[in-house]
């Protein structure tokens, strides 16, 4: 197929799964960095966890100020304002010579990567038809994973050989170059001149907003409200997407921070191994993801309900990625290995649940409710880092993985009995 002739929204969904990749690369860098670093920074556990945890802080409270700028400005220009900026605080890392200076630059990325997800749940909702919407947000939310497991490698080889400050200058000169790349490329649907009228038909049919925002109308000059804040504050179901938003983020957040601490200090993986075996259950998360978003689209496409087609995966994701304390169990690398795999598989799997957000939010505050869910769903950014480190510190890795292992129960109760039928709130 020439690539003319692939459709422009498959091109917009190429370019969130870099911009997706390029974003989870410099925000779990770190945990890539951190045994070397802490050793010449002289940083224990706790101080770690905290400076882990330094981007969570700062990511979840500007969620919400987010959501109300993805409502505000163009994406084509957000986009590319916020990667440049958030490029540059990952190189800054690079040159960080202490505790204090590491965690202001931590606190300071998580600012700037708070629009990303939002602006992606507001692109996916223009630009795809309904049924399609789960799959794209499945391969858009797959580049975090895909951009871990196949660089984690490269990135450990390269501290190796350069020192842990390269990882940063890498990892910040790539965004530097796709925030160039995107102000270059992206338009909007209204502004696409290679968006087709049968293409644009498809989308406008199946409920995408190819027109402009909510009721064909631009969407981007809106005043903040409190009483707006106050609606999506309110609403039983979309409380039952933040909890499980919650949850769901509990394990990434610990994969993306101590996981190759786990295995070289816990499990006595020598750095190289660890680095290459960090790998593989972002291999079974990415897989998981796809899974996931092609078959609640699958199920939409069969007659299924849209409350069954989105939730079961989600449910039965969240189930899945109770597995990760069977590692607890076992002594085998390889079998330690596996359960996290599978763990991390089934919380891809579940990873569609920024659907459920452009099926249930109001029109008129896609993203401020995005910005809600996210600012909820990464309190786990903040606590998870620092309980871990706290429990690792004083009783071992096992109880922190039956901690995280808890809170992936209790997001799919609250996706079971909290967030009802998938239903569009009122506002």
């Amino acid at each position: 197929m020439k690539f003319a002739a692939v459709p422009v929204r498959c091109r917009v969904a190429g370019m969130l799964f870099v911009a997706v990749a390029i974003n989870y690369l410099d925000r779990s860098n770190l945990s890539i960095a951190a045994v070397d670093l802490a050793g010449e920074l002289h940083l224990d556990d706790r101080r770690l966890g905290l400076i882990f945890s330094g981007f969570g802080w700062s990511y979840a409270l500007c969620q919400i100020p987010g959501g109300w700028l993805v409502d505000r400005i163009r994406p084509r220009t957000l986009y590319a304002a916020v990667c440049g900026l958030w490029s540059l605080a990952t190189l800054a890392q690079g040159w960080a010579g202490g505790f204090l200076a590491l965690l202001g630059l931590r606190l300071l990325l998580g600012v700037l990567e708070a629009p990303t997800f939002p602006i992606c749940n507001q692109l996916v909702t223009r630009w795809f038809p309904e049924h399609e919407r789960a799959g794209a947000v499945g391969f858009y939310t797959a580049g975090q994973f895909v951009g871990l497991g196949l660089l984690t490698g490269a990135l450990t080889f390269t501290q190796h050989w350069l020192g842990w400050r390269w990882v940063f200058f890498l990892t910040g000169g790539i965004g530097l170059m796709w925030a160039a790349i995107w102000r270059r490329y992206y338009r909007d649907p209204a502004e696409s001149l290679r968006l087709t009228a049968a293409e644009r038909e498809t989308i406008r049919a199946g409920g995408g907003w190819v027109d402009g925002g909510a009721d064909g109308q631009p969407g981007f000059s809106r005043r903040f409200c409190w009483r707006d804040l106050r609606l999506v504050l309110t609403q039983r179901p979309l409380w039952g997407l933040y909890l499980g938003q919650f949850a769901l983020n509990a394990i990434p957040w610990f994969f993306l921070t101590w996981f190759p601490t786990y295995l070289v200090k816990a499990r006595h993986f020598d750095f190289i191994r660890a680095g290459w075996m960090t790998s593989l259950p972002f291999l079974a998360a990415f897989a998981g993801v796809l899974c996931g978003g092609f078959c609640s689209d699958w199920l939409l496409r069969r007659g299924v309900s849209p409350t069954l087609a989105r939730k079961a995966p989600i449910i039965g994701g969240m189930l899945l990625s109770t597995c990760v304390v069977g590692a607890n169990f076992v002594r085998s690398p390889g079998w330690v290995v596996f359960f996290l795999a599978l763990a991390f598989f089934g919380n891809g799997f579940a990873s569609i649940t920024w659907t459920l957000v452009s099926l249930m939010a109001p029109k008129r505050l896609l993203g401020l409710t995005g910005g809600v869910f996210n600012f909820i769903g990464n309190g786990a950014s903040i606590c998870v880092p620092i309980v871990v480190g706290f429990i690792a510190q004083s009783g071992g890795f096992a109880p922190a993985l039956a901690f995280v292992s808890a809170i992936a129960l209790g997001g799919a109760l609250s996706y079971l009995f909290v967030v009802g039928p998938v239903e569009r709130v009122p506002g």
